[in-house]
Parts: structure tokens; C-alpha cells; sequence
């Protein structure tokens, strides 16, 4: 990628991470292959990366993806069939955590959506300020309902946020997962791009708005518009855990995730 040629790369075993020094900004890209599956591993490595960013003054982060068809394929079926309940307690927080951190960065954001992005892709994305995504066959959305899984209130108000409750209801109610143009429409991202380079550089184009904008009114304003979704988690979040964890154990929903695997097997006979 040329245009990172001047810039460090830090190294790092589930997460790239590029600072360029002739704009400030700092790309990091999920590395985790085949899918980008999120588990506990990859949301404590993303969120570190996220505060080391911060702290080394980045004016601003791209999200992307390594994988040349993914973004992320949503939380790793791995943590929630069949799991350890401890670690599904950890994942749970490691996932409210990264939320919370990303939501609130004091620093402007940006996701480059190179690929298919269900479930916690799409919470990933919507995290971020701005979203630009390669327009291709590949989806956008929540899709936990048609695994059984309800998608939990703070995620739900995410999306909220971003598209308006009507939307966010017709979305939600059917696990509906958008193409590019369908998720442009209703607002779930902002531009099309017509591949990755063109989705990160537009997402740099957005933050390279903001280098005549006074940082410290520019991070009050955000803390401002996000700080309920973010109190309401941070007071609700061993309730919210819980509520995941104990529906997660319920033997109809192991039932639907057992199907949606073996579904996955049969595809890639």
C-alpha cells in the first residue's frame, strides 16, 4: 500500500496497525483470519490498540480489515455454542468494554468496510463516526434473530442512533442484513467506495476534516451526543451480562446455533 510508505507499522499478531506520520492518522486493520471472528482475544487486542492511539496523539483512526472480503464476520460462533461459562462471562465483558472505549474515543473515527459485516461487524462499524463501504455483494446488519440470538438493548440503541427507531425496528425484528446501496439508503453508512483504497482514503478525507477543529470542543461535543448510550451500559452492565450469558445456556438456542453450524458444514462440502 503506497500510500503508508512513510509510515511506522507496529507489529501485532490479530490487529495491523499503520500510523502515517504525514497525516496523524493512525489505520488499524483486523487480522484475525479466515473471518475476523470476534472473540475474547481479538476485543482486547482491538481496544488496546484503540487507547495506544490514542495516546501516541493519533488525530484520528480508520477501522478496516485485512481480509480482502471481510470486515467481520460478527462474534466467533466458538464463544457462544457450547461455551465455558466463565469464558462467556469475560467474552461478554471484553465485547461491553471495547464497545465503550471505541463509542466514546475522544479522537475522530472511521470504518473503511471492506467486506461482510453481520452482527458485531456491524456494531464495530457503527461504533465509529463516519462508515464508508466497498460496494460488492457483501451484507451489513444484525442478524443474531435468525440464530436465535436477541440482540441485546445497548446494541440495539446503537443502531438506533444511526438510522432512526423505525428502521432500526424493521431491521431488527427480521435479522436483516443490508447490501452497500440498501445500508447508504437508510443511513447505516455514509458513502459507497469501489474498493478498499477508495473506502480509506474517503475515511481519511473525513477525518482530515477535523485538523482546523479545536480537539477539546470537538471530544466534549461527542462525549455530549454519546454519554447516555454509554451511562446507561456502564450501570447496566452486569444485568446485561447476565441477561446474555443465561439465554445464551437455554438448550433452543444451542439447538439454533447447532443448525447454523451444520448449515455452514454443508455449504463447504
Amino acid at each position: 500500500m503506497s500510500r503508508v510508505s512513510a509510515a511506522r507499522r507496529a507489529p501485532s499478531k490479530l490487529v495491523e496497525v499503520w500510523r502515517n506520520e504525514a497525516n496523524g492518522i493512525t489505520t488499524l486493520s483486523l487480522a484475525r483470519a479466515p473471518v475476523n471472528g470476534l472473540n475474547l482475544e481479538l476485543a482486547l487486542e482491538v481496544r488496546a490498540a484503540l487507547e495506544s492511539a490514542v495516546a501516541a496523539d493519533s488525530r484520528g483512526i480508520v477501522l478496516t480489515s485485512s481480509l480482502p472480503t471481510v470486515f467481520s464476520a460478527g462474534v466467533d460462533i466458538r464463544e457462544m455454542h457450547r461455551p465455558v461459562v466463565q469464558r462467556c462471562y469475560e467474552f461478554w465483558s471484553s465485547l461491553q468494554d471495547l464497545w465503550l472505549t471505541l463509542y466514546g474515543l475522544p479522537i475522530p473515527t472511521a470504518a473503511a468496510i471492506n467486506g461482510s459485516s453481520p452482527g458485531a461487524g456491524c456494531l464495530l462499524a457503527l461504533s465509529c463516526e463516519y462508515r464508508v463501504m466497498v460496494e460488492s455483494e457483501h451484507t451489513i446488519g444484525f442478524n443474531g434473530p435468525m440464530l436465535g440470538v436477541v440482540i441485546p438493548k445497548w446494541i440495539q440503541d446503537t443502531l438506533i442512533r444511526t438510522v432512526g427507531y423505525r428502521q432500526a425496528e424493521l431491521a431488527l425484528l427480521r435479522g436483516k442484513l443490508f447490501q452497500p446501496r440498501e445500508a447508504l439508503n437508510i443511513g447505516l453508512v455514509d458513502e459507497l467506495a469501489v474498493d478498499k483504497n477508495q473506502a480509506v482514503a474517503k475515511c481519511e478525507a473525513y477525518l482530515a476534516d477535523f485538523a482546523n477543529v479545536p480537539g477539546a470542543a470537538r471530544a466534549a461535543t461527542k462525549t455530549s451526543l454519546r454519554q447516555e448510550a454509554m451511562d446507561w451500559l456502564r450501570k447496566y452492565r452486569e444485568q446485561d451480562t447476565r441477561t446474555f450469558v443465561d439465554a445464551l445456556m437455554l438448550p433452543k438456542v444451542q439447538e439454533d446455533l447447532d443448525n447454523y453450524i451444520q448449515s455452514l458444514k454443508n455449504r463447504s462440502k
